[in-house]
């Protein structure tokens, strides 16, 4: 009885029969009253008939209609003389009798004698004629009100009532038909729905419904596929991830293993080199846990970050100079394209800091043996926000298209023979995006696959302070 199909079945079909119902009970009682009256209206016409014809021969007789009321008013009572064919014919509800030029003589209701007869009630008056063809009066009759039927014609209202019953009687059934395949199809998508969430609940991610029907349940559908599609995805990165750093913890440790296990065998000698090699897998290994630490943090939003007004020149110049050793160990050259008056922005000096160390230190070691890596700064205006866009590009092989998508990805590399030799984790460029996204920024890169990479972001400007001078006394 809870059933979503089994309640819009009840309701249509309650609905339905409430309004055949209504309609039926108005029908018979509109079409009884409305037969009684065309009836009653026969009848009054062929007493309106009797009652000219006799009126006619009082004037015949007369010749005027000087002594009629008293006449008609001794016929509401039955005592009419000489008009033995209308005594009897009392209950009227009105009648106004006119002279020929319309002029009301008697009016038993409303006392318009003197009066004259409107256009309207002139043409739906019977006129009372005189031997030679002329008009003497004008006869108008209203019946009373709704006539007692003849068995012949209650037996046609009768007729009218039962075809009133079997139109209601087939209405129902057409809407109470209707009201099952409506209520059907409209429940059909939610059960298809309530069927694939519980399926996905119960570990099935692959489930995905019809997008069909009405406006509404093709939403449904829509919003039902978009979850289950970022829960695959979101599963797929959690299986991702833990393989990848399984594999990453695997890799230092099996080296920091075989080499101890080499020394207590005596294969290596105990000496500084060896012992070095050891320590530096260690550092790679420390510093694998401590990149985790800070991708978990900013995934979770706890990043603390010291906004106040930043002078991106300085913290680019800093970075570029505390650079420049580890760039020509690699035979790089690390170049600072930085304008004299870029505005300040609202960012923690230090996350920025290391937004830029990521970046550049990823150009560096992908850069050509003796190319270019290059820093620029610009102010830009975009949808009505001004911010300031920094550039670190590269002259290395490129990022083909197909990883354009990936590079933000955590333990993404865009060359895995080399990354772990060149002190990677795989999560820089992970780590940088959320804190360029902390900051109300945005990042991006890019590359044509050939040569060359440019990674740029954004940080939101403070409003209207710049940092010209402070910028030219730092170069």
């Amino acid at each position: 009885m809870n059933r979503l199909a089994v309640r819009l079945t009840l309701a249509i079909v309650g609905t339905t029969l409430l309004t055949v119902a209504l309609v039926a009970v108005v029908a018979n009682r509109a079409a009884g009253v409305e037969f009684r009256r065309y009836v009653a209206a026969g009848q009054m016409m062929t007493v309106g008939q009797d009652l000219a014809g006799e009126l006619a021969g009082y004037y015949q007789r007369t010749g005027s209609w000087s002594d009629v009321a008293s006449v008609l008013d001794g016929m509401e009572t039955g005592q009419g003389r000489g008009m033995g064919a209308m005594r009897g014919r009392g209950g009227m509800s009105a009648l106004v009798l006119a002279d020929a030029s319309g002029e009301i003589i008697y009016d038993n209701q409303s006392g318009r004698a003197g009066g004259t007869l409107t256009r309207s009630e002139r043409s739906n008056a019977l006129p009372v004629m005189t031997t030679s063809g002329g008009v003497a009066g004008y006869l108008l009759l209203l019946p009373p009100g709704l006539a007692q039927l003849a068995p012949s014609e209650q037996a046609v209202l009768d007729r009218i009532n039962l075809a009133l019953a079997a139109a209601a009687a087939l209405a129902l059934l057409v809407g109470s038909l209707v009201g099952v395949v409506l209520a059907r199809t409209l429940a059909r998508p939610m059960v298809r729905v309530a069927g694939a969430a519980e399926s996905l609940a119960a570990g099935d991610l692959s489930q995905r419904v019809p997008v069909e029907g009405a406006l509404e349940t093709q939403t449904l559908g829509r919003s039902f596929n978009s979850m289950a599609e970022n829960l695959q995805q979101a599963e797929q990165l959690r299986r991702n991830l833990l393989a990848d750093v399984a594999h990453e913890l695997r890799t230092p440790l099996t080296v920091i293993q075989g080499n101890l296990q080499a020394l207590l065998d005596g294969v290596y000698p105990l000496e500084r080199a060896e012992i070095a090699t050891i320590y530096d897998e260690t550092r790679l290994l420390s510093r694998l846990v401590a990149d985790l630490r800070e991708l978990a943090q900013a995934e979770a939003g706890q990043l603390q970050l010291d906004l106040r007004p930043t002078d991106m020149i300085i913290v680019l110049r800093q970075t570029a100079d505390s650079f420049t050793p580890f760039a020509e160990a690699k035979a790089v050259t690390l170049r600072a394209n930085l304008t004299a008056n870029l505005p300040d922005v609202m960012a923690d000096p230090d996350r920025v800091g290391q937004i830029v160390r990521n970046l550049v230190s990823n150009g560096v070691r992908h850069a050509a043996r003796g190319g270019v890596v290059a820093i620029s700064a610009r102010d830009t205006l975009a949808d009505q926000k001004r911010s300031v866009r920094v550039e670190v590009s590269d002259d290395g092989p490129g990022i083909p298209p197909d990883q354009i998508a990936h590079v933000f990805d955590r333990f993404w590399r865009g060359d895995q023979s080399r990354a772990r030799d060149t002190g990677g984790s795989g999560l820089g460029l992970a780590i940088t995006r959320y804190l360029v996204e902390a900051h109300g920024g945005q990042i991006g890169v890019e590359s044509d696959g050939l040569s060359g990479t440019v990674f740029w972001f954004t940080i939101p400007v403070t409003d209207g302070v710049t940092s010209g001078a402070k910028a030219a006394s730092n170069r």
